[in-house]
């Protein structure tokens, strides 16, 4: 029986490119929300990991495919032998204004939507997906901040979590949208920080990466972060590469991130 009090998921007739779209009604939503996932060709192992895939602001869950290619990308490098079968599940925000943040405010849970629901839409979907199954978390801008945010805080549930071009703190919105930031403040204010998010969280910590382009417009805020969790003595990677906060950089270092989850799976 599923968990969601609808499911509609595309007709297989229909689909292409090993893709498959599902909306489900949910009460974090409090309406409905979509999930795009990539299921690799050919028979799949039980207990098939799961790579959730954040968006940034303006986004959806079409982003990921059609801005990146990032199926393609992930199935070059399985038949390559370089990433291991995963399914890639790249979920909506929500579609509040012009991004949710992931967090939970204005009596929307976006946050669990991410961490209870689009898992929940994998196992339904994919019968190889199982309880059993490993599940990383990354994300690119806005979805960086989900993704390193809600990873740390929820690192009993995801193996690795890397974030592309982050966000770090919940001010940098403003850079981004139109709705003004009281929307979005939370009662703990840790909550509002990658860093103190990972601070607070440093006994249950994931697997930890991060990286930006050197001329996009949140690298000191990245090298900030990089430099207080090394003064933390708290272990991740970091790295900059050249690029700006565009498609072509986050179509490029997917790589990156893909293959550190693949290095979990060992």
């Amino acid at each position: 029986m599923s968990r969601f009090r609808t499911i509609k998921v595309s007709d297989p007739r229909f689909e292409s490119d090993h893709l498959r779209h599902v909306t489900v009604k949910t009460p974090h939503l409090k309406g409905r929300g979509n999930v795009t996932l990539f299921i690799p060709p050919g028979p799949l192992i039980s207990d098939v990991p799961v790579t959730i895939l954040l968006h940034g602001v303006y986004g959806s869950h079409w982003s990921w495919v059609f801005n990146a290619g990032v199926h393609k990308t992930a199935l070059e490098l399985m038949q390559r032998g370089d990433l291991k079968p995963m399914i890639l599940a790249m979920p909506s925000d929500g579609l509040w204004g012009d991004g949710s943040a992931y967090l939970p405010h204005n009596g929307l849970n976006f946050e669990k939507w991410i961490t209870d629901d689009v898992p929940a839409v994998a196992s339904e979907v994919v019968g190889a997906v199982t309880d059993s199954s490993k599940h990383f978390l990354a994300g690119l801008s806005m979805g960086g901040f989900g993704a390193l945010r809600i990873g740390a805080k929820y690192g009993h549930r995801f193996t690795a979590i890397s974030g592309l071009s982050s966000i770090t703190e919940l001010s940098q919105m403003a850079l981004f949208v139109e709705e003004e930031l009281s929307n979005y403040q939370q009662e703990d204010g840790v909550n509002e920080s990658v860093l103190a998010t990972i601070i607070h969280h440093r006994q249950s910590l994931p697997k930890l990466r991060f990286d930006c382009g050197s001329d996009d417009l949140l690298i000191e805020h990245n090298r900030q972060l990089h430099q207080a969790l090394t003064d933390e003595d708290i272990d991740h990677q970091y790295r900059e590469n050249p690029g700006s906060h565009e498609w072509p950089y986050w179509e490029k270092h997917i790589v990156d991130t893909l293959l550190f989850f693949n290095e979990q799976l060992s």
